[in-house]
């Protein structure tokens, strides 16, 4: 398949690093990144509330309890 150039809005500090890397490093982040935008291209779209109940439930399941949270958000 030929590849094809597009234009996609980055942070400044990200293209500084990126054309001060060698053109190997380069290639390997070309690669990476389509291999990345592939993945998430093929994923069905999630909407936003399940996204959250997915990650609740990881949380959940990792020991996050209500109050852990509660302190957490409310920790200064």
């Amino acid at each position: 398949m030929e590849n094809t150039t597009i234009s996609i809005p980055i942070n400044s500090a990200i293209v500084k690093a990126y054309i001060e890397a060698s053109g190997e490093e380069q290639k390997k982040i070309q690669f990476l990144l389509g291999l990345r935008m592939r993945e998430l291209l093929d994923k069905p779209s999630v909407s936003l509330n399940q996204l959250m109940d997915e990650i609740g439930a990881k949380a959940e399941a990792r020991g996050l309890t209500p109050e852990i949270l509660e302190y957490l958000l409310n920790d200064e």
